[in-house]
């Protein structure tokens, strides 16, 4: 079942270093608005796997391991988030 926008942005901004609520508002209305209702579902996803992974995984990997994965995770769903993986996005410019 799709997701309206409220679901889709139901996420905590604060953690994201250069959330611009403006420009999520042109995503999701832009030409690219599919691609970016994409990213905003994969990333949470992403959360939600991190969860899992944080209640299952305990003792498979060292907590350095671990931290360092799960800060890693956490920057793609925020560039997901922040519409930089977009079609002209910060991230896919030339």
């Amino acid at each position: 079942m799709a997701m309206n926008d409220e679901q889709l942005l139901n996420f905590d901004k604060e953690r994201l270093a250069h959330w611009d609520e403006e420009r999520a508002a042109r995503a999701l209305s832009g030409a690219n608005s599919a691609i970016y209702r994409n990213h905003l579902e994969i990333a949470q996803w992403i959360d939600g796997w991190i969860e899992r992974m944080e209640e299952g995984d305990v003792g498979r990997r060292t907590p350095e391991h671990q931290s360092g994965l799960v800060a890693g995770v956490r920057e793609i769903a925020a560039h997901l988030r922040q519409a930089d993986f977009v079609p002209d996005g910060d991230l896919l410019r030339d």
